[in-house]
């Protein structure tokens, strides 16, 4: 399979001045300087996969609830923390990507512009039709978007296309859960946001060797839960 490249549509002057904003002011600071990525970041349309009721927020430096009224664990990632997890995971045109945390399809988007194919996993079936819908308008056609509880029965959705050459989880967890790391391939890397309110760590674990894995923190953010991945207890005694 190919990879999608996402098609030039006309913008009007006002959104892509915006558009440039965002880029120059909220995510080349925060030291995303990739050129692909940043290339990327001008040609697929953010604001194309917000929800209506947030369209003037589009290039905010924020989450956007994905719902209306807002629901626990359904929001978009700003833009800034979107743009260096994909830097961060440093895709190859050969790759195969999860996704866990849909949300719009943003992601997925970005995601199967460099890789090969992405299989992306979205608790609501609602938010799964959107996106679905939203990947096909923008012209992606290698992201596979599946409608499932990644977490349940010891995360078997998020395994059925292993080994993954990348791994990303749209939101934040508590820790990262054994059996996702089992999905890498050798060479594999995942990113996440790991820990607790107010700071939590990106979290980059490459796999190198059968049993073996190494671990990078090279940033801090905060972002909203994804639902029903394990929360072990912050105590001990």
């Amino acid at each position: 399979m190919t990879t999608s490249t996402p098609p030039e549509t006309p913008a009007t002057p006002g959104l892509s001045q915006a558009r440039f904003n965002m880029i120059e002011q909220q995510i080349r600071p925060w030291e995303v300087l990739d050129a692909q990525v940043l290339d990327l970041l001008d040609r697929v349309h953010r604001e194309n996969f917000v929800p209506t009721a947030h369209k003037a927020l589009a290039f905010a430096d924020m989450d956007l609830p994905l719902t209306h009224p807002a629901v626990e664990g359904q929001a978009m990632l700003a833009p800034k923390v979107e743009a260096r997890l994909l830097q961060d995971l440093q895709l190859k045109r050969t790759d195969k990507v999860l996704e866990v945390g849909t949300g719009s399809g943003h992601m997925a988007a970005l995601l199967a512009s460099l890789a090969q194919r992405v299989v992306t996993i979205e608790i609501d079936e609602a938010l799964a039709r959107q996106a679905r819908q939203n990947l096909q308008q923008a012209g992606i056609t290698n992201a596979d978007v599946r409608c499932a509880d990644a977490a349940a029965n010891g995360f078997a959705a998020c395994g059925v296309d292993g080994p993954y050459d990348a791994i990303v989880l749209s939101g934040s967890v508590a820790e990262i859960p054994p059996a996702l790391l089992a999905s890498l391939a050798p060479g594999g890397r995942l990113a996440a946001i790991v820990g607790y309110e107010p700071m939590m760590r990106v979290t980059i674990v490459t796999r190198t060797g059968d049993a073996a894995y190494q671990t990078a923190q090279p940033w801090d953010t905060v972002a909203p839960r994804l639902l029903h991945f394990p929360e072990p207890s912050r105590f001990s005694f």
